[in-house]
């Protein structure tokens, strides 16, 4: 199919600055362009042409540059721009060893891992277990240089998307090193673990599969900052498991709340167990309090303990602050506070970091049971701090305060007391301090960059899940579909044509006319309405006159009884609709607008909502789908252009037209939806061998779009689709042997399906 679509000057330039490249890369540059254009940011796009001109320098073809053009700016989306160039430098390291077949699952797989992840620090953490997976299943003749490409290092990055939906990071890298380890000298099982083939796989997978994932719970999560909190958080999750030396803490910056990945629950002394969402609920709220009550102050002049016990009596006032408003919180934070034992420590060993616990568990607690004099002191003093109203600066004088009367000669000693003292859902309040540095005075906060140029408006590429019948798993984000509004042509032909079938006309009105609903139902009981329903209003005066409530609902209204349906028409636009059928004068195009204009005329009789799509492929980086025209759209000139301009070219990738098609029938109201795919032949695309794939494919998005409610029934023009259309279509289709009879088997097939 020849059209000219129109380019932004940026685009323009983006192709030039790209130069010649391969054809696969050529014909969909402009809309991947013009969509990193509109989701990047300047430095950004340069450095996304940059990767993929690298990417294609490697020798391995068109598609590891092609796959980096779609997949990169949705990576850069999630994690930033510096993801761009981490992609380009990880595909050039596989390219390195003998694997360079897997540079195209891991970019495709790219994007999965990132959503899933959400932070660049643990997308860097997954990196590091994709090399180390790749370095470790590699294998060398002597055991010196790699010279064999792994055997399941493939098949374990297409099997990330479906890991890390189940586990967490620390969790698939556990999974990975049962791997590697079990099967090290057993490639074929190997293979098979990877590509979650055994059993071995999916048991190991159950086993890791605890705690509770943040990113699974993210949602209820944002409702309850929103709900509770009135405000909206960011996370960056991170993993306990790849910083074993020092265990990080959660922390709230200028990029969101830093908070671990996944929370196991967790099971009390007492015997009573804390759920993972509950733990990520106490953390979450303790950090919004530090939000709406926490004023930054100069740590300059304190010395690093005097810091560390203010952080500590600004988390009390916070908590404080926030039980007044919540008292629920009370219970959750002391469930997850330790409760330390007064007295325990030994006495050569410097115990003021229990000492503070203690202090933090005596405010929260008032049934604390401590004895210490000092100590229920100052927990009367805090108490009476709140209430004249506090600041954070009033906790560090406070701290200094407490620190005078509580210590102790032991507090030198090098012999540290730690039982019982993290609160660990708690932050590490590095949010709470400004620190004058000399040149502070002298920094410019001109930072700003000027906003992009208003790029002109163009629809980005919508990503479509693909089944695979093999993995049964599907592929996520496998494929491009790219949405035009189809050229235009003289509508003059289109009424050509229904005057050619003017007797057709009479006979489709005939049969219209009875589908047509005539009853009238009477709405009664309505306080507004279109008259009065006398027998409501005189029992209404009856009961004014006796002294009670009249029913205000003393009108009625009408509606027809009759039809709710909204119906979907999916045109397969492939080259093969530019031939001649045997014994037939006129191309499958020219039979396929006769029909499709009769059928546009005859649901406008009807008054049913319609649409009309139509799409062909050139592999999975280029599915297009043409609108002819839109539910809301009436039956004119314009619509009638559209179809008149209809050309055939490239390929048939059903599902994810049908899907897409889907979408759009699944936003109307109607009680009936019907979606129509008129089609001559099976499934098939360029880039695919296995003549099941793209049947499976189709026949997994019929199941999809009924289970959402949507009737799929195929109109087929192949002689021989017998062979293969109840495969995806079950019994829900119709050959039409005798092409030359579609203009009128069409509407006919429509007012059947819509009685």
């Amino acid at each position: 199919m020849t059209e000219v679509m129109a380019i932004s000057p940026e685009v323009a330039e983006l192709r030039n600055k790209l130069g010649r490249t391969f054809p696969a890369v050529d014909a969909v540059f402009d809309d991947l362009a013009a969509e990193a254009l509109r989701i990047l940011s300047p430095n950004a796009v340069e450095l996304w042409l940059d990767g993929a001109k690298f990417l294609g320098s490697l020798g391995r073809g068109a598609e590891p540059m092609l796959v980096f053009l779609e997949e990169a700016p949705q990576v850069a989306s999630v994690l930033g721009d510096e993801a761009i160039d981490t992609l380009k430098d990880f595909a050039y390291k596989i390219s390195r060893t003998p694997n360079g077949d897997a540079i195209v699952p891991f970019l495709q797989t790219a994007v999965s891992a990132a959503r899933r992840l959400e932070d660049m620090g643990l997308f860097g953490d997954y990196l590091n277990l994709v090399d180390e997976v790749m370095q470790q299943t590699t294998t060398s003749v002597h055991g010196i240089v790699a010279t064999h490409p792994s055997p399941s290092f493939v098949d374990f990055l297409k099997s990330v998307p479906t890991l890390l939906n189940n586990l967490s990071l620390g969790g698939l890298k556990h999974w990975a090193e049962f791997g590697i380890k079990g099967y090290m000298n057993d490639p074929e099982g190997q293979a098979n673990y990877f590509a979650l083939q055994s059993v071995d796989a999916h048991h190991v997978m159950q086993r890791e599969r605890h705690g509770t994932l943040l990113v699974d719970h993210e949602r209820l999560l944002n409702m309850y900052m929103t709900g509770i909190w009135k405000t909206e958080a960011v996370y960056r999750p991170y993993s306990l498991l790849f910083d074993e030396i020092r265990k990080p803490r959660p922390y709230l910056d200028k990029q969101g709340i830093h908070l671990p990945d996944v929370y196991d629950d967790l099971k009390l002394a007492s015997g009573e167990v804390i759920s993972g969402t509950n733990r990520y609920r106490g953390l979450l709220a303790h950090i919004a309090a530090h939000q709406r009550w926490t004023m930054p102050i100069v740590a300059d002049n304190l010395s690093p303990f005097q810091r560390m016990a203010t952080e500590m009596f600004e988390d009390i006032r916070v908590e404080s602050l926030a039980i007044r408003e919540w008292p629920g919180l009370r219970r959750l934070w002391l469930a997850l506070h330790p409760k330390p034992v007064e007295g325990s420590a030994p006495d050569d060993h410097c115990d003021i970091y229990h000492r503070l616990a203690i202090f933090s568990r005596a405010v929260l607690d008032p049934d604390h049971g401590y004895q210490d004099a000092v100590l229920n002191d100052f927990v009367a003093r805090f108490h009476a701090l709140m209430e004249q109203g506090s600041k954070t600066q009033d906790m560090a004088d406070f701290a200094i305060q407490w620190y005078v009367k509580s210590k102790k000669e032991t507090d030198r000693s090098p012999k540290l007391f730690l039982d019982d003292i993290e609160v660990e859902y708690r932050d590490d309040n590095r949010h709470m301090w400004v620190m004058i540095e000399p040149d502070d005075e002298d920094l410019t906060s001109d930072s700003s960059q000027a906003e992009p140029d208003e790029q002109e408006f163009e629809l980005p590429p919508r990503y479509y899940n693909e089944w695979d019948y093999k993995s049964e798993v599907y592929r996520p984000d496998w494929v491009s579909l790219y949405e035009h509004l189809h050229p235009s042509a003289s509508p003059a032909k289109v009424d050509g044509l229904l005057d050619k079938h003017a007797h057709l006309l009479k006979r489709l009105q005939r049969l219209i006319d009875m589908l047509k609903p005539q009853n009238k139902v009477r709405i009664r009981f309505q306080e507004e309405g279109t008259e009065l329903d006398l027998d409501v209003a005189i029992r209404s005066l009856i009961d004014h006159k006796a002294g009670s409530q009249p029913d205000p609902r003393i009108n009625m209204s009408h509606r027809t009884d009759g039809r709710s349906i909204a119906v979907s028409l999916l045109l397969d636009l492939s080259v093969s609709l530019n031939e001649k059928p045997d014994g037939c004068s006129q191309t499958i195009l020219e039979l396929s607008q006769e029909a499709v204009s009769l059928l546009g005329w005859a649901v406008q009789q009807t008054g049913d909502p319609l649409a009309i799509g139509g799409f062909h492929s050139n592999s999975r980086h280029e599915v297009r789908y043409y609108h002819f025209k839109g539910f809301s759209e009436s039956w004119g000139d314009e619509v009638k252009g559209r179809i008149a301009a209809m050309e055939g070219a490239m390929s048939t990738r059903m599902g994810a037209a049908m899907r897409h098609a889907g979408a759009g029938l699944g936003n109307q109201t109607a009680e009936k939806k019907l979606l129509l795919v008129l089609t001559d032949g099976r499934p098939h695309d360029i880039d695919v061998k296995d003549e099941q794939h793209l049947i499976r494919d189709a026949h997994k998005a019929v199941q999809e779009l009924d289970q959402e409610g949507i009737y799929t029934y195929c109109i087929n023009l192949d002689p021989k689709a017998d062979e293969y259309v109840g495969d995806i279509f079950g019994n829900q289709f119709n050959v039409i042997d005798r092409i030359d009879h579609l203009p009128e088997r069409l509407p006919e097939l429509f007012i059947s399906l819509t009685k």
